[in-house]
């Protein structure tokens, strides 16, 4: 039972976070002081409580997905060169979110905004010069927030019927 109602407020702030704990008990059929407690459950379970723009109204005209080859290296080496790379990304705020992975012959794959193409361009040079050492090979696909056929925006909140199981 307990698991059911993380779940059901999950879903209700995946669809809007922003909503008060009075709406958010009214929408899923409960009262305010067992969603506030549930709330400070589900914390584990959440990064942040953020908003998603529209990018290209708040000036990004570039939205890009870039996948690289790590440098094969022995284990020493990797852990030298891992929290270099690591500190690098995090200082760029353009960038949203950075991983390994697999597929397309590639284990690495950054996502990043840009104002512009020469945004892009001069960031990209940055990051070859910085990140050279670590990753080769570096291919973006690049999608232009201004005049791109955007048939899906990029939303959390299409999440929410898709939630299932996640408390343990």
């Amino acid at each position: 039972m307990k698991q059911q109602m993380l779940l059901k407020l999950l879903k209700a702030l995946l669809k809007n976070s922003k909503r008060s704990d009075r709406e958010l008990a009214k929408a899923i059929k409960a009262s305010q002081p067992t969603v506030t407690r549930n709330r400070k459950l589900l914390a584990p379970y959440i990064r942040s409580y953020t908003i998603v723009p529209e990018f290209h109204k708040i000036g990004y005209e570039i939205f890009s997905f870039t996948f690289a080859k790590a440098q094969s290296f022995d284990r020493r080496t990797v852990e030298e060169k891992f929290p270099i790379v690591k500190e690098w990304f995090m200082k760029q705020h353009n960038v949203v979110f950075m991983s390994d992975g697999e597929g397309l012959g590639k284990d690495l794959v950054f996502v990043s905004v840009h104002k512009n193409y020469s945004k892009y361009a001069d960031f990209m040079r940055k990051c070859t010069l910085n990140v050279a050492d670590v990753m080769v090979d570096l291919q973006s696909f690049v999608i232009s927030l201004k005049t791109g056929a955007i048939v899906k925006p990029f939303d959390l909140t299409y999440l929410a019927d898709d939630v299932e199981e996640f408390v343990k």
